[in-house]
């Protein structure tokens, strides 16, 4: 795993977004804001089986990502790694606690009935640091 530097692993805690690059079908970069979890290892990512996003990480894991400090816009994170895993969420576990980390809710508000979560598992390989 890649070294997180000390001066910048706050920003893995913080409720600021990844803007997460992924490859498209045909090799476009393509680039979504996401809320995040970090879990000591993984930046954790909740999302749908049908978006884009997924289908570029389940076909090429290469992914890269930016968190800006939300308390100062010049200073950043910026990690390269590899997806290890896109695991099902059926209760919507990680979701609910990324609605309770940014919304201050319980339950996050805007699922439809049968949302096919999954869970994006991303492991750092590379950081640089801003700031």
């Amino acid at each position: 795993m890649a070294a997180i530097p000390d001066s910048h692993d706050d920003l893995l805690t913080k409720n600021g977004y990844l803007h997460l690059a992924s490859l498209g079908p045909s090799g476009e970069p393509q680039v979504h804001p996401v809320w995040y979890e970090w879990d000591g290892t993984h930046l954790l990512v909740s999302t749908t089986r049908t978006r884009q996003k997924t289908k570029n990480l389940a076909r090429d894991g290469r992914v890269a990502g930016s968190i800006l400090d939300p308390d100062n816009p010049y200073r950043y994170i910026e990690i390269r790694g590899v997806v290890d895993s896109i695991e099902d969420d059926p209760p919507s576990d990680l979701i609910n606690r990324l609605a309770k980390k940014y919304l201050n809710e319980d339950k996050y508000p805007w699922d439809t009935p049968d949302p096919q979560r999954v869970i994006v598992k991303i492991r750092p390989e590379k950081a640089n640091v801003m700031g």
